[in-house]
């Protein structure tokens, strides 16, 4: 069941004795009547691949006709609801929604639209698009056009694969050199660019970048070096933020353990270990509570 949105680095793979038909029923028993059985919920849907929970959905839907996301969202309530759904969320869709948030009401999110752009690859990107404008009848180039503004939207709509087409017009500026290169290359490319940028010019990339720009540019500048340096690291540090100081970033803490759960979150652990002197299972652990603490704890696999 491999697709753009697997890896070999993950905690949840394919579960092995798989029945979609079974599962169905005990969410099902899980979630009528008075009480539900979160202990059921949690086992299922952070033990089975994304692909996997589809077919649960679907087999729940001819079996009950009802959607299951709308009997999860009827029954649960706060952060455990919105990691269940998302769990039971394609991931193109579920970032097409994470991206609609990040441009909806007054404030855009530009952190969550560098991060998602940043750390997905060409072909999911590709269903991103589709997805959002399933979902919302307006292309993501067209969201994003409309919610950024100057260099930074020129650049995320090149991540996003809509705006270059080849010889469309001379890059003029040195921010329309850094766009071009950045945004256009592979990440093996990028990771011979830099090293012989370092060997030609005496000094690293991000020095560069620094020195010469600024604002929501530079970070997503930024965050491409970081990503193509070390993705699980820039993601590993995405999650810190998202954990320390007062208040805890659900959103991103969520987006970040459902996305990556299949594809890179081992590695993620091992940089957060690195970097921040605990285990993430720990900072979670200290971080959040109740189902909701369970859920994301049972992501992470075994504490390391």
């Amino acid at each position: 069941m491999a697709s753009v949105w697997t890896g070999n680095r993950g905690t949840i793979q394919d579960y092995a004795s798989f029945n979609p038909s079974a599962d169905a029923e005990a969410i099902r028993k899980a979630i009528q009547g008075i009480g539900t059985n979160e202990e059921t919920l949690i086992h299922i849907l952070t033990t089975r691949s994304h692909a996997q929970k589809q077919l649960i959905a679907k087999e729940y839907q001819v079996a009950f006709g009802k959607e299951l996301k709308d009997d999860l969202k009827s029954d649960l309530s706060g952060n455990f609801e919105y990691l269940m759904v998302a769990l039971i969320t394609s991931p193109a869709v579920f970032d097409a929604k994470q991206l609609k948030k990040a441009m909806k009401g007054t404030g855009t999110n530009e952190s969550t639209l560098i991060e998602i752009l940043t750390t997905r690859s060409n072909r999911q990107l590709k269903e991103i698009s589709q997805a959002y404008y399933t979902a919302y009848k307006k292309s993501l180039g067209d969201a994003i056009s409309s919610e950024t503004s100057g260099d930074f939207r020129k650049a995320l709509l090149t991540l996003a694969d809509i705006l270059y087409e080849a010889g469309e017009k001379r890059w003029g500026t040195d921010e329309d050199k850094f766009t071009e290169i950045l945004c256009l290359r592979s990440f093996p490319q990028l990771r011979l660019t830099f090293e012989e940028y370092r060997n030609i010019s005496q000094k690293d990339i991000e020095e560069s970048i620094k020195g010469e720009l600024s604002g929501h540019f530079e970070d997503l500048l930024l965050a491409i070096v970081h990503c193509v340096k070390n993705m699980p690291a820039f993601l590993a540090e995405r999650l810190h933020k998202a954990l320390k100081g007062a208040g805890t970033d659900e959103l991103t803490l969520n987006r970040i353990m459902v996305s990556r759960s299949e594809i890179d979150l081992l590695d993620i652990q091992g940089e957060y270990k690195k970097h921040y002197g605990c285990s993430l299972y720990s900072a979670i652990k200290a971080d959040t509570s109740g189902d909701y603490e369970i859920a994301l704890l049972k992501l992470c696999g075994e504490d390391d």
